[in-house]
């Protein structure tokens, strides 16, 4: 992808983030910008120049009061993007744009499905300050993790994937990621003696953990030509996550940043998906 192409996609992902912060400071809705976004922030005063993804994190309460003011919104430029392995707890959501296009790899055999330019909302959970109970937590998002990838036509990288991708089908996979989920969810309520954690990514669980004071509350921060919510103690969030967060990445790093496999910024999806 060329930078001007690049370029022309994050002025219109910011467009859609402009949107969600519109709604968020009117109705008092907390998020955070959160990994390569929170990154970007802090080393490129924006995007990372060669990441097309904008990601934010809602706690379960916020992304509730967020749903419900986003349908009653009804605004015809946006939709709102649920995925979920089973029906009662969310995976992460997407604000999608209309009249766009952006189809990652993993989903260029659906045609099901909506494909505007897109903002992330991932949930960021409530976990106990005990050690045992978060393992526990980890290993149930790295499983629902994993059901997650094998419903999007995920390729394996190894030998070792690959068996995993297989055993799953032996598995009760509904009936296991139901009660991965509620345990996930189980401490969302806790109002003393918590950590925030999100280990729905590649990151080790050493990376996924944050005490309670790094999120504690939402500051402004620069992003590009606006300022964005983040958490109070982003560097510390940023060291947690990244570690040496202002080294840049080598070529073969900042290339698998990419998630379009198609775009277009100003012609929608439906002229795209009949080839796939």
């Amino acid at each position: 992808m060329s930078k001007t192409s690049m370029r022309r996609l994050q002025e219109k992902i910011l467009e859609v983030m402009k949107f969600i912060d519109k709604i968020c400071r009117e109705h008092n809705i907390v998020y955070y910008i959160m990994g390569g976004t929170a990154l970007g922030a802090i080393r490129h005063g924006g995007f990372i120049p060669w990441d097309d993804d904008l990601d934010i994190f809602m706690t379960t309460d916020n992304y509730t009061k967020f749903r419900k003011v986003f349908s009653e919104y009804k605004n015809e430029k946006f939709v709102l993007q649920e995925w979920k392995i089973v029906d009662k707890y969310l995976e992460y959501a997407k604000v999608r744009m209309n009249g766009t296009t952006l189809i990652e790899e993993a989903f260029l055999n659906r045609k099901d499905m909506h494909h505007g330019i897109y903002v992330d909302i991932m949930i960021l959970h409530k976990c106990p300050n005990k050690l045992l109970v978060q393992k526990s937590m980890y290993y149930a998002s790295k499983y629902v993790t994993l059901v997650a990838l094998s419903k999007r036509n995920w390729k394996p990288k190894n030998s070792k994937q690959k068996l995993a991708l297989l055993f799953l089908k032996i598995l009760p996979n509904k009936f296991l990621s139901n009660q991965c989920y509620k345990l996930i969810y189980k401490y969302n309520s806790l109002k003393i003696d918590y950590s925030y954690c999100y280990f729905i990514t590649k990151a080790k669980f050493s990376q996924g953990v944050f005490s309670y004071e790094i999120f504690k509350e939402a500051i402004d921060v620069v992003f590009e030509d606006t300022v964005l919510m983040g958490p109070i103690d982003i560097k510390s969030y940023l060291k947690i996550r990244y570690g040496n967060y202002m080294q840049i990445p080598s070529k073969e790093e900042q290339d698998v940043a990419i998630h379009a496999a198609i775009f277009d910024t100003e012609v929608g999806y439906e002229n795209y998906i009949s080839d796939l």
